[in-house]
């Protein structure tokens, strides 16, 4: 018998309080947690847990470095990125979507939602045979 990949949810959020609450819901729902208080420390972790994916808070400051945005894009060919904002306007949307982000949820994020979005995810979009590419 064939063992059960990893559920891997890297929580990118710098705000220490949300970031507990993320972590505690991901493990509320049997998903393994790794929390990050910055994009550098998610980068270097350079996530390769079968069956993973992250969600990134889109108000780092880090991201106004091109080549930082551009390793994150680079890496969600790879790694499925869900994107969470307070904000929700056009241009926070469409960094969304430079990055290569599956799904877009304000803060404050419905739970539910989220867990729904992040099963998808893991059941439809990752596949682990097979390099992902987004046009």
């Amino acid at each position: 018998m064939m063992a059960a990949l990893a559920r891997v949810v890297y929580v990118v959020e710098p705000d220490t309080s949300v970031r507990e609450g993320l972590r505690r819901l991901m493990q509320s729902h049997g998903l393994e947690a790794r929390p990050c208080d910055c994009l550098k420390e998610f980068l270097r972790q350079a996530p390769q847990a079968a069956g993973a994916c992250a969600l990134l808070d889109l108000s780092s400051r880090e991201l106004a470095e091109p080549a930082l945005r551009g390793e994150v894009r680079a890496l969600s060919t790879l790694l499925p990125l869900i994107a969470l904002s307070v904000r929700d306007d056009a241009a926070t949307r469409h960094l969304a979507r430079e990055l290569g982000a599956r799904a877009f949820f304000r803060k404050p994020v419905d739970s539910a939602a989220l867990l729904d979005s992040i099963d998808w995810i893991m059941q439809n979009e990752w596949k682990p045979d097979t390099p992902q590419t987004r046009h």
